[in-house]
């Protein structure tokens, strides 16, 4: 699993941020470091939507600490669309439909009793300049959300 410390997993997938293009985290930790990827199970879920609304509400803080916020689901870019949409969500999502992201992270999960596999833990990493995890948060219980407040401190510069 990916903790403090560690160099976070390079990864290119498709970001859904009003149009779809290609989102490359070594790319993007150039420009917009910290970088936040807050992996959620499922778009347009009760806990995941709270989640994500949520992250909107204090991206402010975030962008005044420099640091650069994105969801991360396996849903499909166009899905994504619709969600970041419909919940007015200023920030991208980054699609890992292919669950090449949620695998280098070790974060995926199934729930057995409703048959459905593959998805993202709920999960927050807080990756700096130089592409490491300064802050690694993951749950096995989905309807779990991050402390908000340590994400925040995390992205602040020290």
């Amino acid at each position: 699993m990916v903790t403090t410390g560690d160099t976070a997993p390079e990864f290119t997938a498709p970001l859904a941020n009003g149009d779809v293009e290609t989102f490359t985290l070594s790319e993007r930790l150039e420009s917009e470091a910290p970088i936040v990827l807050a992996f959620f199970p499922g778009a347009f879920t009760s806990v995941c939507t709270a989640e994500m609304r949520t992250f909107e509400e204090r991206l402010e803080a975030f962008e005044d600490a420099g640091a650069t916020v994105y969801g991360v689901s396996v849903d499909s870019p166009f899905a994504l669309g619709e969600f970041r949409e419909q919940n007015g969500l200023s920030f991208g999502l980054i699609s890992d439909f292919e669950k090449e992201v949620v695998d280098a992270y070790d974060v995926r999960t199934s729930f057995e009793e409703l048959g459905v596999h593959g998805l993202a833990k709920r999960a927050v990493f807080v990756v700096d300049a130089d592409g490491t995890v300064t802050y690694a948060w993951v749950s096995d219980d989905p309807g779990a959300e991050p402390d908000y407040g340590a994400v925040e401190a995390a992205a602040s510069p020290a």
